[in-house]
Formats: C-alpha cells, structure tokens, sequence
C-alpha cells in the first residue's frame, strides 16, 4: 500500500504544485540564500473514515500519511523553494452524494492534488468536482466508467475491473473447472461493474451461468438470495462487493448447506473478513 501511495503521492505533485514555476530565492550579497520558512503545500484525501468500510479508509490514509512524512523528512523543494506536505483529510463514508460535496471542501482547502477517493462509487461523481477545478485525482477506483470519462485529472493507482474480473471469470472455469456459475453483486459501481466482467469472461471461457442476483452495500441478510441459488446447483459463487456483505454471506452459505465455494474481489481479503 505505501508504495501504491508513494507513487501515486509523486504523480500528483508533478501534475499539481510541480506544474507551477516557482522563482529562485533571492540570495544575500555574500552570495547564499537567506533562510526561507518551509512553504504548505496540501494534498487533498478522501475515503470512508466511518462506517462499515472504515478499515480500508483508515488504512489508505495511514498509507498516505507515511509516504508524506518521508517526503517531508528530505526537506523537499519545489523550484528552489523549501515546502513541507500537509494532508487535508476528508470523510466521504462511501457514499456517492456526500463524496461531491466533500470534494469541494478538499478544493476549498486550497490543495494542489488529491488522492482518493477509495471506492469506484464515490471516485465516479467526485472526479467531476476535479476536472472543473483542474485539480489532479489519482483513486483506487477500479470501475472503466471512472477512467472513461476522459477527465485529464483522472487517473487510478491499481487494475481496472476489466482486468481483475476477466482473470477471475477464466479462473474459476479453467482452473476450479467450475461449470455452473452464480453471480451475486451488491449494485455499487464497483460491485456490479466487477461482476459483469468476471460474469462475460466466465462466460467466454465456457461457464453457464445459472443465477444472477443483486443485494446492497448496506445487507445483511442473504438467505432468499441464497434459497434460489441453492436450487440451481451452482459449483462456483461469485460476489462483486465488499467484506461488510461477503463475511455474513459465507457463513450463510454454510448455514444452508451450500458447498460450492465462494470467489470474491480484492475487497473481500481483508483481516475483518
């Protein structure tokens, strides 16, 4: 994660404080530069800080937070001048709506880059606020939509759906010989756009699949859901969603005997799950 961080930290600071030509300091008659206090230079960061997916938020910013301590441990200069990184922190608590108007509260901070937001669903609508500002936003998006907008202020720092779901999709036919597949999805932009790439893949590979269903980000319950996959003898479950929703999930699965294994994302290998 400090690494993602550490280079997504340096993409930002060439395409945001970099881009702005800063003089040279003056210098005294005997030739050296007078001493210059340290100029702030922030960088915006949002995730979900509260609520059932704080985990990932907290442990992006810590990410965040360690990378900038080590930049500002090498006296960092931009155009000769001596600057020290701060971090303005926003909660967006993973939702769309509170995500826009937290972007304006990190812009009208003054920031020259953000990084964040964490999820595709809150990524999506706050990359909009950026771009108007011009202002450089590198998330942990992985939904095509959020790329495909054609923002230049738009970029992400891990692999798209495409890649992740298409990999998994040929994964379970190929090497778990799973033939008949159900598909679950809890209807966010990254949990649906993950299922549909894993379900066309699976499919391309040869999978049928026997079930799709469709939950939120906010279940618990997944019984009903899980009575009607039953009955279609899936040998492979797939679930396009976070740990909140698939740790209750695999302990309903076995609650109701179903013994076909369950295949997530990398939102579901967490230490909570």
């Amino acid at each position: 994660m400090k690494t993602v961080v550490a280079s997504a930290l340096a993409l930002t600071l060439v395409l945001g404080a970099c881009s702005k030509k800063q003089e040279e300091p003056a210098t005294t008659s005997s030739g050296s530069a007078p001493e210059v206090a340290a100029r702030v230079v922030k960088i915006g960061f949002s995730a979900p800080l509260t609520g059932p997916q704080s985990h990932y938020g907290k442990g992006y910013q810590n990410g965040v937070q360690l990378a900038l301590d080590d930049a500002n441990a090498l006296a960092p200069k931009i155009g000769g001048e001596p600057v020290r990184f701060e971090l303005v922190v926003e909660d967006d608590m993973a939702d769309p709506k509170t995500a826009t108007q937290v972007a304006q509260r990190v812009l009208d901070n003054g920031v020259v880059g953000v990084i964040g937001h964490f999820n595709s669903g809150t990524s999506i609508p706050a990359s909009k606020v950026y771009s108007d500002a011009g202002i450089p936003q590198i998330a942990m998006a992985t939904a095509q939509a959020f790329t495909q907008q054609g923002f230049k202020t738009t970029f992400r720092s891990m692999t798209s759906d495409t890649q992740q779901g298409s990999v998994m999709g040929r994964f379970v036919v190929e090497k778990l010989a799973a033939k008949r597949i159900a598909v679950i999805d809890d209807r966010t932009a990254y949990g649906q756009g993950l299922a549909d790439e894993f379900e066309k893949a699976a499919r391309a590979a040869g999978g049928t699949l026997v079930a799709r269903e469709f939950t939120t980000d906010k279940a618990t319950d997944f019984m009903s859901i899980l009575t009607r996959i039953k009955s279609k003898q899936a040998d492979v479950i797939f679930y396009g969603g976070t740990d909140a929703q698939s740790g209750p999930l695999v302990k309903q699965l076995k609650q109701i005997g179903i013994k076909a294994p369950l295949v997530s994302g990398e939102m579901t290998r967490s230490d909570t799950f």
